[in-house]
C-alpha cells in the first residue's frame, strides 16, 4: 500500500493540524493513528480540529496540545472560509486529514497549509500534496487499521492498535461522577445499557428486549442499571425505562460526553447497539455486549479483549442502511436469551477473576 506514496518529512514540521472525524465511534478508532502521529513528531505542537460533540474524546485520550472546535457557525460556505482564515493565522506546517470529506481538504488548502495529507477520497486527491490511495481492500479492514494504515503509508512510525484508554481515566474523578449520578450505590454491580444509535433505527435492538435483559440482570446480580445515550436517544431510553419492572436510572441526554466516559469506566458490564458509547466501553476494556444488525463488525467491532459481538448471520446483513427496507430480521433473530447468555458469562468471568 505504501508504494509510490510521497512520505511526509520528519524535519520542519513544528505545527501540525489533524482534522478529526465527526462521530464518537470513529474518533475512538482514530486514536492509535493519532498516537502514531504524536510518536513521529514528539516535539511538534499538534492541534486537533474536531466537532464539539467529539472534542472530549480527543481532549481526554489523544494528548493534543490544542483542541480547535469546529463550531456550528462554520457549517456554511462563508463559515468554512472564516475557519480557514483562523487556521491560517496559526501557520500550520502540515495538515493530516482523518476525515474523508473533500471539505477537510478545502479548509486546509484555504488555510494555506503547505502540506496536506490523507486518503484520496471524495474526489479531493488533487487538493492533497501527500495522498494515500483508498483501495477497495482498505475499505474492508477494521476502521482502527484503516486509519493506522493511512499514517503508516505517509511515513509515520508504527504503533500498536491497542488503546489502553482505561489507564488514562482518573479514578477519583470517575468515582465522583458516578456518585453524582448514581448516589449511595457503592459496591453494587453497575451495568450500563445504550439502547439508542445515532445513524438510524436499523442499528437499534428493541426497547422491550433491552428492558427484559435489564430486569433479568437486576434480579440475578442485584445490579443498578443506568440507561445512557445522547439527547437524540431520550425517547428510546424513556421507553426502556417505562417497560422495565426494575428501577432504571435514565441518564440519556443528561450527561456530557466526558461524564459519560467516566460513568462507563465504572461499569462492570455494558450492553449496547453499534454506537459511539459501545466504542468507548470497548476501548476502556469494559466487558461489553455489542449488538450488531445492519452494520459490519469486521470494520466497526468494539476493540478490547472483553467485547463480545451478538449477531445472527442473515443474507441481507450488513446492509449499512439507516432503515430496514425488509423485515428487520437481523435484529428480530437476536433474542433476549442470546444477550443474557453473553452478559451473564461476562459478569461471571469478571467475578471469577476477582476471586
Amino acid at each position: 500500500m505504501s508504494k509510490n506514496i510521497k512520505k511526509l518529512p520528519r524535519e520542519g514540521m513544528n505545527k501540525i493540524l489533524i482534522r478529526g472525524t465527526n462521530w464518537i465511534g470513529d474518533a475512538i478508532m482514530t486514536l492509535p493513528a493519532v498516537a502514531s502521529i504524536r510518536a513521529t513528531y514528539p516535539k511538534a505542537h499538534i492541534a486537533m480540529l474536531a466537532k464539539p460533540w467529539v472534542a472530549d474524546i480527543y481532549q481526554l485520550f489523544s494528548g493534543m496540545d490544542e483542541i480547535i472546535v469546529y463550531e456550528s457557525k462554520f457549517d456554511n460556505p462563508a463559515g468554512v472560509f472564516k475557519l480557514a482564515q483562523r487556521l491560517r493565522e496559526k501557520k500550520f506546517d502540515l495538515a493530516i486529514l482523518m476525515q474523508n470529506a473533500i471539505e477537510a481538504a478545502i479548509i486546509a488548502l484555504a488555510a494555506r497549509i503547505q502540506l496536506r495529507a490523507g486518503y484520496d477520497s471524495d474526489g479531493r486527491g488533487l487538493l492533497l500534496t501527500n495522498r494515500v490511495k483508498r483501495t477497495e481492500e482498505i475499505k474492508k479492514v477494521h476502521q482502527t487499521d484503516y486509519y493506522l494504515e493511512m499514517v503508516k503509508a505517509l511515513g509515520c512510525v508504527s504503533v500498536g492498535r491497542e488503546m489502553h484508554m482505561e489507564t488514562k481515566i482518573n479514578l477519583s474523578t470517575a468515582k465522583n461522577v458516578l456518585g453524582k449520578f448514581v448516589p449511595e450505590e457503592t459496591g453494587k454491580t453497575i451495568i450500563g445499557i445504550a439502547p439508542g444509535a445515532t445513524y438510524g433505527p436499523a442499528k437499534k435492538w428493541f426497547p422491550e428486549r433491552f428492558a427484559e435483559v435489564a430486569d433479568n440482570l437486576n434480579e440475578k446480580f442485584s445490579a443498578r442499571i443506568i440507561v445512557m445515550g445522547g439527547k437524540s436517544d431520550r425517547e428510546t431510553a424513556r421507553e426502556v425505562q417505562k417497560l422495565a419492572k426494575a428501577k432504571l436510572i435514565d441518564l440519556a441526554g443528561k450527561t456530557t460526553l466526558q461524564e459519560a466516559v467516566f460513568l462507563i469506566s465504572q461499569c462492570q458490564l455494558f450492553i449496547s447497539n453499534d454506537s459511539g458509547l459501545m466504542h468507548i466501553a470497548g476501548s476502556l476494556n469494559i466487558p461489553t455486549v455489542a449488538i450488531f444488525g445492519s452494520t459490519n463488525p469486521t470494520t466497526t467491532a468494539p476493540v478490547g479483549s472483553r467485547s463480545v459481538i451478538v449477531r445472527h448471520e442473515v443474507p441481507c446483513s450488513p446492509c449499512l442502511k439507516k432503515s430496514c427496507p425488509k423485515d428487520f430480521r437481523c435484529m428480530k433473530m437476536i433474542s433476549v436469551e442470546d444477550v443474557l447468555h453473553v452478559a451473564e458469562k461476562l459478569l461471571s468471568n469478571r467475578r471469577d477473576n476477582k476471586q
